[in-house]
């Protein structure tokens, strides 16, 4: 058994199965969704014309995620925005276990608080197989980057990938967990 549990987890096990249990009627545990990952994706459009865009989004993502991303790569040719297949392009990060439970622990109680006027995440950014995708625009919300060392604020994708099979079930399992989703009018 291991020693550590992160506290999101032992909160999903000990309150948020319970709760959907009760909302939903699931008669056995397994049938309870779950957060299987998040996968956070940063592109880096200017990485066409400075290729050192892209070592910076590695060692920026590295920094907030703790775990080293991937390099992403154009697959075709664009002739529009100077892009040939195989350029890099962009960065992604897939955290699983204590790290993705770790990283949404730190997004909602240090991060999110951080977005200037924040109100709540918009709730429109389901699939319709239970994942959800939120979109930051600046990576300054996150306390372990540097201010001073930024060259150029971008934004990320953070997806949440769930065994949820409906979008409403995946909102009730991320609310329990929670995400500030924006009440409705």
């Amino acid at each position: 058994m291991k020693e550590y549990t992160p506290r999101i987890e032992k909160e999903y096990n000990e309150r948020v199965i319970d709760a959907l249990k009760k909302e939903f009627g699931y008669k056995n545990v397994m049938q309870t969704p779950k957060l299987t990952k998040i996968v956070v994706n940063r592109g880096v459009g200017d990485a066409v014309s400075d290729k050192k865009l892209v070592d910076y989004a590695v060692e920026e993502l590295t920094s907030i995620t703790g775990q080293k991303p991937i390099v992403t790569f154009s697959k075709k040719d664009v002739a529009a925005f100077k892009l040939r297949k195989g350029m890099p392009i962009g960065t992604k990060v897939t955290l699983r276990r204590d790290k993705m439970y770790e990283f949404l622990d730190r997004l909602i109680t240090i991060a999110l608080p951080r977005v200037r006027d924040f109100q709540g995440i918009k709730a429109d950014g389901f699939d319709g197989r239970g994942n959800y995708t939120l979109g930051v625009t600046e990576q300054i919300i996150f306390p372990e980057i540097d201010f001073d060392k930024i060259n150029k604020i971008n934004g990320m994708d953070i997806t949440f990938v769930t065994t949820a099979r409906t979008d409403k079930e995946a909102k009730a399992l991320l609310t329990e967990l929670g995400l500030p989703f924006k009440k409705k009018k």
